[in-house]
């Protein structure tokens, strides 16, 4: 027997692997390029560039994979490669993995590259990386030179001031600091007041994550206080003050905070990660229960969080029972929501057809939601897994729920063996309708939600967002109570709408017609009729007034759009603003000191030094 087509193949078989592999070190080399320069962007203070740079990073995980597909395509006529040889590429890569640092998101990667190449059928089957194959518990990268996953500290030498302030100035940030010491003796008396003095165990040490955590206008320092069996986890966001100089803006000490900062609202952290599995691991200790998936995709990787998310959804479909239902309250015109109440996402489907006064195609609406993928979503709007093809058993339907699909997105769906397959959807975190809330909700309750959405509208003004549609529908609550928006099929940029005072009727019959007497153009917005559809429940009203009286003033919106168009940018925190030091300890903090934006309460332009 002739074996030299068989030593042939194999010697394809590796060089497509290592093509496949070159690709994804290009990809991982552009994204820690990314965060390398979001430090020099970060201390010129240039936040549009820093702004862009994280909108172009999102992009450049399908340029690469794109890159890769093609010249696959050019060298190997991958299309046509032949099952045998594909189990051979799979083969050849797990061998070029044994030491790589990044081995999960390259098999990601693989797996990504496949997709495009090859049919649907082979998604789930030995061709692609369905599990993890290379382990990533304990890696770490041994190299002498290279800098560590954490650093850790010991203060029972020189005092915790000290070692604090070491910390902080091992990041090497050119810019100086305003006034550490100060800043630093704010670190501990915070410490002290919300877990009271301790005293020093045998044990007593601070790791750090060795590289910063940038987004927005700010820089964090990631860490934890070891001291017996107490673990502290921190987060310490630097800023610029007004005078071009830095500062400590708190410290967050309770997971609660860590969660929200890294949550699934917020735009991606640009951070440099060598090896990105020691990152999502230590993490992981201070954020228990939160699934690596949601880690990965915070640090921006949200490949591999989307990769992780659909392991852990097939996962507890193995360990479930339950029925997808459809998503309890008011059915959207666009899209056909269901979900798995033992599973706390929500899954989305583009309707073929949307009744009026809707006036959207398809492509508008994934334009919609890939422009909120991109955008700074400010803890204010819910980030999305899209997918395609995803197969979902059929006895694990409802009923009604397949008659739903059947009736609304009939050529999003086929049916294949015992599973339904629906060519594409959306995944969100799942949470309580606003307007259920306020329903349900207690006094308080209802209160604390109507501030939360008015802020919340008001945070999305100053990114440059405009909902479109502001029923109460389209929010949700989190479990940490914040408000978030997730319907984006009416979105707009703030900048693109023409702010409008509603003009004076003419006569009693124009007040009283159920119609406009006036022109509306297709990007006229009037905060004066707002009140109409949010203000019908009495209690719902008195705290919308009490909170936010200004909101039907078309000035407000109209002060916003101008400031966008200057290009400045405002200040964002997603904290409350009362544990800011400035604010905890306003006796340490001259008017001067106060940090980015705080002497005069307005924000600072763009690029200002």
């Amino acid at each position: 027997m002739n074996h030299f087509p068989k030593l042939l193949s194999s010697q394809i078989g590796f060089d497509v692997a290592q093509t496949m592999l070159e690709g994804f070190n290009r990809h991982y080399h552009v994204f820690r390029e990314a965060a390398v320069r979001a430090k020099t962007l970060f201390e010129a203070s240039d936040w549009h560039a820093l702004q862009k740079l994280a909108r172009d990073r999102i992009a450049s995980y399908d340029d690469r994979v794109d890159e890769c597909v093609q010249r696959l395509e050019d060298e190997y006529d991958a299309e046509n490669i032949d099952d045998e040889i594909w189990q051979q590429i799979k083969l050849h890569y797990i061998g070029l993995l044994t030491n790589h640092l990044q081995p999960e998101c390259a098999e990601t990667f693989f797996n990504s590259v496949c997709c495009k190449i090859l049919h649907r059928s082979y998604f789930n089957n030995d061709f692609i990386f369905v599990r993890p194959v290379i382990s990533t518990e304990y890696l770490e990268n041994d190299e002498p030179a290279a800098k560590p996953t954490y650093r850790a500290y010991y203060p029972g030498k020189d005092g915790l001031a000290a070692t604090l302030e070491r910390i902080v100035t091992n990041f090497q940030l050119e810019r100086p600091f305003e006034n550490l010491e100060r800043d630093v003796a704010c670190v501990i008396d915070t410490i002290h007041e919300i877990y009271g003095p301790f005293s020093e165990a045998f044990n007593f040490q601070v790791h750090v994550l060795s590289s910063l955590f940038f987004r927005n206008k700010a820089a964090y320092i990631i860490g934890r206080i070891i001291n017996g069996e107490l673990l502290l986890p921190f987060a310490v966001p630097i800023r610029h003050t007004r005078q071009g100089l830095l500062a400590l803006d708190t410290v967050l000490l309770k997971r609660e905070q860590l969660q929200i900062i890294f949550s699934f609202s917020h735009s991606y952290f640009l951070v440099d990660m060598d090896v990105p599995s020691a990152y999502v691991d230590f993490l992981g200790t201070l954020m228990p229960g939160k699934p690596k998936a949601e880690i990965y995709t915070s640090v921006g990787l949200q490949k591999q969080g989307k990769n992780l998310f659909y392991r852990d959804l097939l996962k507890h479909l193995s360990h479930s029972s339950d029925h997808f239902i459809i998503a309890p309250g008011i059915k959207g015109l666009v899209m056909t929501v269901f979900t798995l109440p033992s599973f706390p996402y929500v899954f989305k489907v583009i309707k073929d057809t949307f009744p009026p006064p809707k006036d959207t195609t398809r492509e508008k609406i994934q334009e919609k939601y890939l422009l909120v993928k991109r955008h700074d979503r400010l803890g204010r709007m819910a980030d999305t897994l899209e997918y395609s093809s995803v197969a979902l058993p059929l006895a694990r339907l409802d009923d009604s729920l397949v008659r739903e699909l059947e009736k609304e997105v009939p050529s999003m769906i086929e049916y294949e063996g015992d599973c339904l397959v629906i060519r594409h959807l959306y995944i969100e975190r799942r949470m309580v309708p606003l307007n259920l809330f306020l329903q349900h909700g207690t006094e308080a309750d209802i209160e604390h939600a109507i501030k939360e959405y008015g802020d919340a509208i008001k945070e999305l003004m100053q990114a440059n967002i405009f909902p479109g549609d502001m029923l109460y529908k389209n929010f949700g609550v989190t479990r940490h109570g914040r408000v978030v928006f997730y319907d984006y099929d009416e979105i707009e940029y703030l900048t693109d709408c023409n702010v409008r005072h509603v003009p004076q009727a003419h006569n009693d019959e124009d007040e009283l017609s159920a119609e406009p007497w006036y022109a509306v153009g297709p990007h006229d917005i009037f905060p004066e009729t707002y009140g109409t559809f949010l203000l019908g429940d009495p209690t719902v009203r008195e705290y919308f007034m009490r909170h936010h009286a200004d909101f039907f003033d078309p000035a407000l919106w109209q002060k916003h759009k101008e400031l966008l168009l200057k290009g400045e940018l405002p200040d964002f925190f997603p904290y409350d603003q009362g544990v800011r030091f400035c604010k905890r300890y306003p006796e340490r903090f001259g008017q001067r000191d106060h940090p980015s934006g705080e002497a005069d309460g307005r924000p600072h332009r763009a690029n200002a030094v």
